[in-house]
């Protein structure tokens, strides 16, 4: 509810909701069995669905659903949680939701990780009503291959962040995804023309530094 109140004006907002499916948090954080955790994630997508019809703002909504710990989860399971999560919704291939399949902790080789979209994708019913988005961590140094074997694997949206500046270890690094696409002839539509622009923006607002020896970005590229 308060983020339905925050934003209250924004034109276009993409409502992203979750809750952990993975094994060990079933048994240990939320202390369910399989069908209390798709109770979770129905009643959460039964209040936002709610609470947008409600909204007579004239707001473009959008809605995501993540299955948190994905990779530690059973796929047919993680299959049966996130399309009760689009019957729920209302999804359809007009109005597609985004389906966020996490590598969390990057438990997951990237190889595997690509094996479980393709499964996922394979076996989820009313499958052009759904957008299907990865959101590769870094903890084992391989998230651009997550990203890059995933999209191989069917997925069309990456949650990415600049040098992979997000949790732990961090996420997938859109600079040197991007780059190796556009190296690979496919136009990621990202303009980095201007990298020592964009390392010195990174660097004065995040006060971090751009290692060296970074992909396609540190100071010894040029060298």
């Amino acid at each position: 509810r308060k983020t339905f109140e925050a934003v209250r004006g924004a034109k276009n907002v993409i409502i992203h909701f979750y809750n952990s499916t993975s094994t060990l948090q079933r048994k240990v954080v939320f202390k369910k069995d399989m069908q209390g955790i798709i109770d979770i994630a129905v009643a959460g997508a039964k209040l936002v669905r709610e609470l947008t019809e409600a909204n007579q703002s004239g707001t473009n909504f959008r809605y995501e659903y993540s299955p948190e710990s994905f990779s530690g989860t059973e796929m047919d399971f993680a299959v049966d949680i996130c399309h009760q999560v689009m019957e729920t919704l209302g999804a359809t291939k007009e109005n597609p939701v985004i389906l966020n399949l996490p590598n969390t902790v990057e438990m997951c080789t990237p190889n595997t990780y690509a094996d479980q979209i393709e499964y996922f994708i394979r076996h989820l019913p009313n499958r052009d009503a759904a957008i299907i988005s990865v959101h590769p961590h870094n903890d084992r140094g391989c998230g651009v291959a997550d990203a890059e074997l995933a999209v191989l694997a069917g997925a069309q949206r990456i949650e990415c962040c600049l040098f992979g500046n997000g949790e732990r270890t961090g996420n997938v690094d859109a600079i040197t995804l991007a780059m190796n696409m556009y190296s690979h002839g496919v136009d990621p539509h990202l303009d980095f023309s201007d990298m020592p622009k964009i390392c010195e923006i990174y660097e004065r607002v995040t006060r971090m530094h751009v290692y060296e020896r970074t992909p396609y970005a540190g100071a010894l590229v040029f060298a």
